[in-house]
């Protein structure tokens, strides 16, 4: 077979696929018309014929083959016939009582010695047990149409050899039996598959909506810092330019100043956070820009802003803090963002705050303590979502984060992180 001739298949294999779609949803929506169809097809080529000649033995046979059989009239012939395909309507939803229906009639109709074509029926109902029955029943079914096969055999033993005729008759019953076992297995592995598909298809619909709650949540977390952060510098800035505006009035045009570059930087960050959630053909290419995330580089940017905002903040280092990952840097700036942003929230204006970065080998340390006094009522160690945050950038590598009042009447925040490779956010 040609190339061009496989390629000119395909329509035929389709259009044959499409038809058979189509009878399976007929045969689930009617069933009863598969099965009537069977037993008219069953009926007129194999109990036809023997209503018109007067049975299976017409006259035409060896002698002994005659004398062998018993000649039954046509109403005989029509009942034994209705007993043997009739069942047949039940094969599918009764295979094991329509197997044992026509088995009955089979082993009366052989006892009378009166071989009909529509034995054929027995071989169909044993397939339909195979292929729809319980696999408990099989044996003893296999039993039964041993036993009547074996009866068929000693009554045609005058004209043919018993065992010839056992060979023959159960290769017959085995190769029903094998293919609904065939059909059976075949429809149950495609069940299978059906089954697995349907599950890989929720399973990565889970996946989907725990991707886009994640990316929801990382997305939440940046829009807080960013957003919590400049605000809590502008208002501050804004409180402070209006009360230095009729007291110097230069320091009230530095506060604007500082304002609108707090407000600028803020407006790019956001930009930039929101930018990942554009579709790709929201723009032309290019058309987005955006800036880098901030690491431990922008932490002196950041103190600047605080102490414009009249915190005077003492910033240490130890170790090289600049080779560390893109992540792990941006997961420090982040927590020490949030905890100057809660800081400046509840600390009076002068308030000294020591931060410190440390890293140690594997490890690296957060500390963030002011001196206090709160400036406003309100506990500051009431856990909100800028601790939650914390707490969650510094579980992306392994590390915990903790928070509370100092001797004094100061606050605390402490972040370790675990810098261990395949600790972090490889996991």
């Amino acid at each position: 077979m040609t190339t061009d001739d496989i390629s000119g298949m395909g329509p035929l294999v389709a259009r044959l696929s499409r038809g058979g779609q189509r009878l399976r949803h007929a045969d689930r929506t009617h069933p009863w018309v598969l099965d009537t169809a069977v037993v008219v097809l069953v009926f007129l080529m194999f109990c036809l014929p023997d209503l018109i000649h007067g049975g299976a033995d017409d006259g035409d046979g060896p002698p002994r083959f005659r004398l062998a059989f018993t000649q039954l009239p046509v109403g005989g012939i029509l009942a034994l016939q209705a007993g043997l395909v009739l069942p047949l309507l039940w094969r599918r939803r009764r295979p094991a009582a329509a197997f044992a229906a026509i088995t009955a009639v089979f082993v009366l109709q052989w006892s009378l010695g009166a071989p009909l074509r529509a034995d054929i029926a027995l071989f169909v109902a044993l397939y339909s047990l195979a292929l729809h029955g319980r696999l408990r029943q099989l044996p003893w079914a296999c039993a039964a149409m041993a036993g009547a096969m074996v009866l068929v055999a000693v009554r045609v033993s005058p004209a043919v050899s018993v065992w010839d005729a056992l060979f023959f008759l159960l290769s017959t019953a085995t190769a029903a039996l094998a293919l609904g076992m065939v059909v059976r297995i075949r429809r149950a592995q495609l069940a299978g598959l059906r089954e697995r598909a349907a599950r890989l298809e929720i399973e990565r619909d889970q996946r989907s909506r725990l991707a886009t709650a994640t990316e929801r949540t990382r997305v939440a977390r940046e829009m807080h810092d960013i957003v919590g952060h400049n605000l809590s510098v502008i208002i501050t800035l804004a409180d402070a330019g209006a009360y230095a505006t009729d007291i110097a009035p230069e320091r009230g045009k530095e506060a604007l100043q500082l304002i609108g570059d707090t407000g600028r930087q803020a407006l790019g960050e956001l930009r930039r956070v929101l930018g990942v959630l554009r579709e790709a053909g929201d723009g032309p290419p290019g058309a987005l820009e955006l800036s880098p995330q901030p690491g431990t580089a922008d932490i002196e940017g950041l103190c600047a802003k605080v102490r414009a905002a009249g915190l005077e903040v003492l910033y240490r280092t130890s170790g090289d803090v600049e080779a560390l990952d893109g992540g792990v840097q941006l997961t420090v700036y982040r927590i020490v963002q949030e905890a100057l942003t809660n800081t400046l929230k509840h600390a009076a204006p002068g308030t000294r705050v020591y931060l410190a970065i440390l890293v140690e080998d594997s490890r690296l340390t957060i500390q963030v303590q002011d001196t206090g006094p709160a400036a406003r009522p309100g506990p500051p160690n009431e856990e909100g979502h800028g601790l939650v945050g914390m707490r969650e950038r510094a579980a992306l590598y392994g590390g915990t984060v903790s928070a509370g009042l100092t001797d004094g009447d100061g606050w605390s925040v402490e972040a370790i992180l675990d810098l261990t490779p395949g600790s972090g956010g490889d996991r």
